[in-house]
């Protein structure tokens, strides 16, 4: 993993880069799921594990529209091991998001407040977490009749003859029970049974194991279940799936149930009452890690309430009321050789740490993000300093410190240029931001090059053939000066294929692949455009409200007017506002930029946007507004489930509107819906319409 793109920051990748990292990601991902979940043979460390992990979320998290069906964040787990038969889980077993710190737990349970629409601390029930196998134990009318492993979260093994051995696992429940239940648990070995295990597997010639996780793992995928038996393996139960009755009402009801059916619960669980208790309870935990029988590598906090559980559901591959809180990550010390300056393709000038190599987490660091001039002034970052690398919950390697005492004795504080280093233009840093950009635009070359990459990207036009350094040569040789340019690439065919490096064929199949883009749907047209702010998520936004490229031209031709209509509306776009919607103004201001725009628009056909598939919907194609505070629901939920059924959500009334929903203490909206005669309803009246 030392190859040029993974030391990359993520800050810093260009779209092509991110394709390239999230497919070769997803690959590696694949690879040590299945010799982790299914062979039972990892390769690498967790560490290790973690910042792949991590790395691909965080390239998603900017890069949504590179999101791969492969994508490890919507898999868990390995598929299931061709020796046994295959169970499907009628919930799928998904894995827990990552909290690395204080702050980031605090954020996970704002986001939850958030959702809810509550102020009020939550409790959470805390469970330290267990370095196992997981599994999922289904009984009917008391008896246990089927066990199965996660697999890849969806499907998994089926292990009940393995799973009967083990004294843990109760063959008959205690008492009252549902007529059928699906309880769900965490297999392990203690460190005692491991190491005992490990010297009579070295005893006998046999394979030893490398920890007591993949010891526990390969001691339940046996099939011949007599193996298993003569194993020391143990139990924790934790989690309910599927269930013919409600057991409880809060999760830490639920586990008093487990211990009365006779399952093992880890007694270190705690019921916390307010959110603020996880740090003290996730200290105490930490302290007591290497005393424990067995492996922890966390504490996973769940929300008690399982009614708020329901209602918060699930985001890609993870639940919204639960999350698993990381012990810290290794650090390590070394020395800055240099601050770089990258110029982006929307002109920001980054500074990147270029370090002496060393091992952080199981990777070889040799660069790390310093952010921006107010984090390197803050930490008084100088070159030739001494400074203390981390790679936690951020898959970007971070510089957390500086170690004053073996600093040089000449090094002097590190001053931001004030002049772009690829084209000499003056940088300048907006009044409240924190980034400094060129102002070279179209004549920095290294804005120019980088907006043309990004506009040939997978998520924009996805020309096959016209890769980073492709697009580095025709610029130099002259032929690419903006978008419309590449259009015009097939009418030098034949001296394309006389070029060092191509030939006919491969200079006929660039030429197709071009002209097969000749057609694009609008968002990956405005996407393309490389507007700033304006990312795959806003540009279907956008398109998805203006439908078509004509209507989205006039109308952010007539937005450039301050005051007026368009502009209005398009920052009330739900998820567009009035920062970005300044971003679009500006860019449609510029007489040069609505030049370049009908040029590329002329070489193109663009597609209208796709309509949300809301046959039978009341309310599809309306735009929608809502005011007041909704006592039902949510905000999220009501504008969440209008854009399901069809509707357009904006955040403030025109005569556009088509309907205000009127809440609790409504104000100005409600007024102005009265004045230009837009239909009203109150939330009962919304809610029997959308029902």
């Amino acid at each position: 993993m030392t190859d040029a793109t993974t030391q990359t920051p993520i800050d810093s990748l260009t779209e092509a880069e991110a394709a390239a990292e999230l497919e070769r990601l997803a690959r590696e991902i694949a690879h040590h799921d299945a010799a982790y979940h299914t062979r039972d043979a990892p390769e690498i460390s967790d560490a290790e594990y973690d910042v792949l992990r991590r790395r691909n979320a965080a390239i998603e998290a900017r890069f949504p529209a590179l999101i791969r069906a492969d994508s490890p964040s919507s898999r868990v787990g390995g598929a299931p091991e061709a020796g046994f038969a295959k169970v499907r889980h009628r919930t799928p077993m998904l894995s827990l998001d990552n909290a690395f710190d204080a702050t980031d737990f605090n954020e996970f349970c704002v986001r939850a407040r958030r959702f809810l629409g509550r102020t009020e601390p939550l409790a959470f029930v805390a469970e330290p977490k267990i370095d196992g196998l997981s599994i999922s134990l289904t009984y009917e009318n008391g008896h246990f009749v089927r066990g199965a492993t996660r697999g890849d979260g969806t499907e998994g093994e089926d292990v009940t003859a393995n799973l009967r051995t083990m004294k843990s696992v109760p063959n008959k429940l205690h008492g009252h029970a549902p007529a059928q239940i699906e309880i769900r648990g965490e297999v392990f070995m203690t460190k005692t049974d491991f190491l005992a295990l490990n010297q009579a597997q070295a005893a006998s010639g046999a394979k030893v194991f490398a920890n007591p996780r993949n010891a526990a793992a390969g001691s339940l995928r046996q099939i011949d279940a007599r193996i298993t038996a003569a194993r020391p393996l143990s139990l924790f139960a934790y989690a309910q799936g599927e269930s013919s009755e409600p057991v409880a009402e809060t999760h830490w009801d639920y586990l008093q149930r487990l211990k009365d059916w006779g399952f093992t619960v880890n007694p270190l669980s705690r019921r916390l009452g307010s959110e603020a208790d996880a740090e003290t309870f996730h200290q105490e935990i930490a302290l007591e890690r290497s005393g424990l029988a067995y492996d922890i590598d966390g504490v996973v906090y769940k929300i008690d309430d399982l009614a708020l559980q329901r209602r918060l559901g699930f985001v890609g591959r993870a639940p919204r009321w639960a999350i698993a809180w990381k012990f810290p990550a290794e650090q390590a010390t070394t020395v800055l050789r240099e601050i770089r300056i990258q110029v982006g393709r929307t002109g920001a000038l980054t500074p990147v740490a270029e370090l002496e190599p060393v091992n952080v987490g199981g990777v070889l660091v040799a660069r790390a993000t310093l952010h921006n001039e107010d984090e390197i002034a803050r930490k008084d970052i100088r070159v030739g300093d001494t400074v203390v690398l981390q790679r936690a919950g951020d898959v970007i390697p971070q510089i957390v410190s500086v170690v004053t005492d073996r600093r040089p004795r000449h090094a002097k504080p590190y001053h931001f240029p004030e002049t772009c280093p690829a084209c000499g233009s003056h940088a300048v840093r907006p009044p409240g931001e924190a980034v400094r950009r060129c102002t070279g635009g179209l004549i920095c070359p290294a804005q120019r090059v980088e907006r043309l990459i990004h506009f040939v990207s997978r998520p924009a036009f996805d020309i096959d053939g016209l890769g980073e350094k492709t697009i580095q040569e025709f610029y130099d040789e002259g032929w690419l000066h903006g978008p419309a340019d590449v259009f015009r690439l097939p009418q030098r065919e034949t001296e394309i294929a006389t070029r060092e490096g191509w030939g006919k064929q491969s200079a006929r199949n660039l030429a197709r692949a071009i002209e097969a883009r000749r057609t694009i749907p609008l968002e990956r047209f405005i996407y393309a455009l490389g507007i700033r702010r304006i990312g795959a998520t806003n540009a279907k936004l956008l398109a998805r409200h203006y439908g078509s490229f004509g209507n989205w031209r006039e109308q952010m031709l007539a937005a450039v007017t301050i005051g007026s209509d368009a502009r209005l509306e398009l920052g009330s776009i739900s998820g567009i506002g009035p920062t970005i919607a300044e971003e679009l103004t500006d860019f449609f201001g510029e007489p040069r930029n609505v030049a370049t725009l009908d040029e590329l628009a002329a070489e193109l056909t663009i597609e209208d946007a796709a309509r949300a598939d809301a046959a039978g919907s009341p309310i599809a194609g309306q735009t929608v507004v809502f005011t007041g505070t909704l006592e039902t629901m949510t905000r999220p939920e009501a504008k969440a489930r209008a854009e399901a059924l069809g509707a357009k959500v904006t955040d403030s009334v025109s005569k556009k509107t088509d309907i205000v929903v009127v809440g609790a203490d409504a104000g100005s909206k409600a007024r102005k819906a009265a004045e230009l005669g837009v239909r009203t309803m109150t939330e009962a009246e919304w809610r029997a319409l959308i029902e």
